[in-house]
């Protein structure tokens, strides 16, 4: 049995991410792209760790929580101003997740845990091997909902570069789950381009 804390987080949470302006279609139904996303981190957390802690499933929950706050489009062009508004949303999600695990009673150890994990600063500490399953699970997500999006909007080149770059990030096991995701035959195809070792 869950403690009543964490569920009232997970309420929030999803609350939160329910007014994100972006729709995915899902099982026939329109729903907000954040919520579905959170839900996907989420099962792969859980298929991934072997027994995730209430941090790690809190910080799946919130990997992108109201991501729409701040805008690609206020940042350069470019993968360096794609890379200034991750860390900018990075440091705003740690810090509002913060808030609303403290809103929602979390015990002050846990919400710390969620929210450096969601900010990605725990490499090499005692987190690094939460680190790397919400590392993989993002990785997961993206391949399973966005792949086909990303190769239309950038062609197959720049889309299998992008690929190369995510899948050095990931886990060996993280890497023969995306043998279990269902996708697209040009999106199978774009990801064995991308593992295949450069010449």
């Amino acid at each position: 049995m869950t403690p009543s804390w964490f569920d009232r987080a997970i309420e929030a949470i999803d609350l939160a991410n329910s007014d994100c302006p972006d729709v995915v279609v899902e099982a026939g139904a329109a729903r907000p792209k954040e919520v579905v996303h959170s839900e996907r981190m989420t099962d792969w957390v859980i298929r991934l760790a072997a027994d995730p802690t209430p941090a790690q499933l809190l910080a799946a929950r919130a990997h992108h929580l109201r991501r729409w706050v701040i805008a690609r489009r206020d940042f350069p062009e470019g993968r360096s101003g794609y890379l200034r508004w991750r860390e900018a949303q990075k440091r705003r999600q740690g810090d509002d997740l913060r808030d609303l695990l403290d809103r929602a009673g979390c015990p002050a150890e846990v919400a710390e845990e969620a929210a450096l994990i969601v900010a990605k600063v725990t490499r090499g500490g005692p987190l690094a091997a939460a680190g790397q399953v919400h590392e993989d699970a993002l990785c997961l997500v993206f391949l399973e909902l966005q792949l086909d999006e990303l190769a239309e909007r950038l062609g197959d080149e720049h889309a299998i570069e992008v690929l190369a770059r995510t899948m050095a990030k990931m886990s060996d096991t993280a890497i023969e789950a995306v043998g279990s995701i269902p996708l697209s035959v040009p999106g199978r195809r774009l990801v064995e381009r991308a593992a295949r070792p450069k010449p």
